[in-house]
């Protein structure tokens, strides 16, 4: 009988630590990452700012995480003060975690789907919808799609046919690759210096002193 209670009672610490890591908290495991594994920046990425600039957070997010709501504000802010001179930009990746989350994959699907319908402007704009709406149920979607300014019927018949199921499993294996247990996971690229790790939901004030010990080291 205790032999059994202890196997319970880790399965349920390990859970426990899931559970914080994944929730965008700060944690000390893999701490440092695995920075080198993150995928290089491509014309397929969702950049907003210059995707020249010195300075790229990369952020690897789950749309139903509430951590990630309040950091995907702090990011528009840290890009609407350094990202109009092009100081610094901001690249959003997917990493779901489904586990805590069901419908976060769908979410991500149903996001890159309206990318590929509406562009640039249109991802960006249905990416806050999807976190003001937080968590949105898969049957507004659509509607959210609409508010976006993108065709309903168009982002669902994507949606359904599973098109970009693909895509978010790329951004999820490399935010794993790259050391990712837990969202926001974000690693800031420094032109002629190391990568930054920031693993958790830090606040506007911390990010700006990040961001510019970041510019101060760009060679």
């Amino acid at each position: 009988m205790i032999p059994a209670v202890l196997i319970f009672s880790a399965v349920i610490l390990a859970g426990a630590v899931y559970y914080v890591s994944s929730r965008g908290v700060q944690n000390t495991a893999g701490i440092n990452g695995n920075l080198a594994a993150v995928r290089p920046l491509s014309s397929a990425d969702h950049i907003l700012g210059n995707p020249a600039a010195p300075v790229v957070i990369v952020e690897y997010s789950d749309f139903d995480c509430p951590f990630c709501k309040g950091f995907n504000d702090t990011m528009h802010k840290i890009v609407s003060d350094y990202g109009a001179a092009g100081q610094v930009a901001w690249v959003f990746r997917n990493f779901p975690l489904t586990l805590l989350h069901p419908d976060a994959e769908s979410a991500a699907e149903a996001a890159e789907c309206v990318a590929s319908v509406g562009g640039a402007d249109a991802y960006w704009k249905y990416a806050d919808l999807l976190f003001a709406n937080q968590p949105a149920a898969p049957n507004t979607y659509g509607t959210l799609a609409a508010q976006a300014s993108v065709s309903a019927d168009a982002v669902t018949q994507c949606i359904a046919g599973g098109t970009m199921k693909a895509r978010v499993k790329a951004d999820s294996d490399n935010a794993q690759a790259a050391g990712a247990n837990g969202t926001p996971y974000s690693v800031i690229l420094v032109k002629g210096a190391n990568p930054i790790l920031i693993n958790g939901a830090f606040p506007y004030d911390t990010m700006k002193q990040k961001v510019e010990a970041a510019l101060a080291q760009v060679k």
